[in-house]
């Protein structure tokens, strides 16, 4: 059975998450930034009355920066009660993809990806990543919202 799956990019790679998961994609313009928080926090930004931390998915990855576009996104994602915004170079397609399309990362991948990547879909030519959220957008950042008694 296919599922449906939220196509993203980050530098040169696709990734992909089950579009389950992501509860909307907007535009990205700038976010509030707020000091001492983890480099790979791109800020807060307000999103139909909500206020939600932006995991600046370039950073997170050890990219380098690149300049915003009009084709930049936030993937607004649920994690539990909460939600957190993955800004990502473009999104604008979405899959159906099968749990036979996944397998699991090459050996060097899964070492030296900090556990980013949880597998690896195969659609045609094409080669996506499928990132482990919870990893991905850390612990820290779990951590903040919890100390602060947020649900952001």
């Amino acid at each position: 059975m296919k599922v449906l799956h939220v196509v993203f990019q980050v530098g040169d790679a696709s990734y992909v998450l089950p579009a389950a998961d992501v509860v909307q994609m907007e535009s990205f313009t700038t976010a509030t930034q707020v000091p001492g928080v983890a480099s790979y926090v791109a800020g807060l930004v307000q999103i139909r009355g909500r206020v939600i931390p932006v995991v600046d998915l370039r950073a997170r990855f050890g990219l380098p920066a690149a300049a915003r576009t009009l084709d930049s996104r936030i993937i607004v994602v649920q994690f539990g009660e909460r939600l957190v915004g993955l800004l990502a170079d473009s999104a604008r397609e979405v899959l159906g993809l099968g749990e036979d399309d996944f397998h699991a990362p090459p050996e060097v991948i899964a070492t030296q990806s900090q556990g980013f990547v949880r597998s690896i879909a195969q659609s045609g030519n094409r080669v996506m990543l499928r990132v482990d959220f919870e990893k991905v957008i850390g612990h820290q950042v779990v951590q903040e919202d919890v100390r602060h008694g947020e649900q952001a």
